[in-house]
């Protein structure tokens, strides 16, 4: 098995070479090919699918449409031309720090 952050690297470097791909021969590159808006709803339907799946008990289910909300999340950040060390810089910055004041400051600046 590979590790979680093998299988994201390996992941969003696919995506990555999908930008240049024919879009009526990848899914994701029709992704591409729709834009910003289309990818951000289908974020916006996976995550409620994700919500619903997570107030069933099937725990194949809820991962199953958690992994589709990060692959097509995975999908939008790579569409805005961020790299994947974005993410994951954001998310070692706020290790270690409580969420109530990693909220705070954000909302106060």
């Amino acid at each position: 098995m590979s590790s979680p952050s093998d299988v994201l690297s390996q992941l969003f470097a696919t995506l990555e070479s999908r930008k240049g791909a024919d879009p009526k021969a990848s899914y994701v590159a029709s992704l591409y090919a729709k834009g910003v808006d289309a990818i951000a709803k289908k974020v916006g339907e996976e995550a409620a699918e994700t919500i619903i799946a997570a107030k069933n008990d099937d725990d194949h289910a809820f991962v199953y449409e958690l992994a589709d909300l990060w692959f097509h999340s995975l999908v939008l950040l790579a569409q805005r031309g961020l790299p994947l060390d974005t993410l994951s810089d954001e998310l070692a910055r706020r290790f270690g720090t409580s969420g109530h004041a990693e909220k705070a400051a954000r909302t106060s600046s």
